[in-house]
């Protein structure tokens, strides 16, 4: 069968020829000499036995059998280039395996999840919460999302965003239990998502540390004290990031119109070997792309660096609270 097809040279001038209508057309692409373009259609049709241009004109005329041979020429070519880009293109097919904060990947990342299965079907995740730093050069990790200062060393990291914090509350806790001022807390359970840092951040930003200590809980990490939070069970400090949908949702509210950056900031780390891998590469641009775009459609909100006074208690449009996030 293969001895039956004309050579591959004078085929790609005729194709090239025949589309472009010029010879020298044909060589400009084919990168090579108008004498040489017309010597290869001469070959294909005297191997061929017929002519497949009408001569005279100025612009190639194909005959009735050029007219017949080009379509199939022209989708063996594209069959050709696609088969090659295909085998060219980066495998984003496999597994990945990505720790995250527990916080983040509850209340941010899996909801969102979603949009990246529908674009990488063939890639497989797995999931571990951790905000453990040492994942990062685990062989069972290949991606860590991580909550800290930065600058873990020997691997490639780049801060993913920076956010702020603010007391959250059920809105069925407010209505039982007012919050009226920022000593109301004293009447509450303060919940805590680490050692008591944030709080006493935020309580400092209020001028209110010498406020007499209220009863507290210590949850261990941000994703249990948002969701006692959402109980009903405390007050807890809810972030920009991962509390946004359930303030969106009227599952919390901000009863105080203050915030105060994050000591700390969340990450995207990995190995360098495996950064350089396309699959890790499409799920790294693809969180990136996420929170620039989230980021992008809240309006910027106005800035109180410090808390000179009491916050102010007032009613709040739980729709906006993801106007708090601030950029990175």
């Amino acid at each position: 069968m293969a001895s039956r097809l004309p050579p591959l040279n004078p085929l790609r001038a005729f194709e090239a020829a025949a589309r472009r209508g010029s010879i020298s057309a044909a060589a400009r692409e084919l990168s090579v000499t108008h004498g040489a373009v017309s010597h290869q259609i001469r070959s294909l049709e005297e191997t061929l036995k017929t002519a497949l241009f009408e001569r005279g004109g100025k612009r190639l005329k194909l005959t009735p059998q050029g007219a017949l041979l080009l379509p199939a020429v022209t989708q063996a070519f594209d069959g050709i280039a696609a088969a090659t880009a295909l085998m060219n293109r980066p495998s984003t097919s496999g597994s990945l395996r990505i720790s995250c904060v527990p916080a983040l990947l509850s209340l941010w990342l899996v909801p969102r999840l979603g949009s990246f299965v529908d674009r990488y079907p063939e890639i497989s995740l797995t999931l571990t919460s951790s905000n453990d730093s040492s994942l990062i050069y685990s062989p069972d990790i290949d991606i860590a999302i991580l909550y800290g200062a930065g600058g873990w060393k020997d691997c490639w990291t780049r801060l993913w965003s920076n956010f702020d914090l603010f007391p959250v509350v059920s809105p069925t806790l407010l209505n039982t239990r007012p919050l009226r001022s920022v000593r109301d807390l004293h009447d509450h359970v303060l919940l805590h998502g680490d050692d008591g840092r944030e709080w006493r951040s935020w309580l400092a930003a209020a001028d209110q540390l010498d406020m007499p200590k209220a009863r507290e809980h210590f949850m261990g990490d941000a994703r249990l004290s948002t969701e006692a939070a959402r109980h009903g069970q405390g007050v807890a400090l809810g972030d920009s990031i991962t509390a946004s949908s359930l303030i969106a949702a009227g599952e919390l509210v901000i009863p105080f119109d203050l915030a105060v950056p994050a000591p700390d900031a969340f990450y995207v780390a990995a190995r360098n070997d495996v950064r350089a891998a396309p699959i890790a590469k499409v799920f790294i641009d693809w969180i990136f792309d996420m929170i620039e775009t989230e980021r992008a459609a809240q309006p910027r909100p106005a800035s109180r660096p410090s808390g000179r006074g009491l916050p102010s208690t007032r009613k709040r449009n739980t729709n906006t609270a993801g106007q708090l996030l601030e950029e990175s």
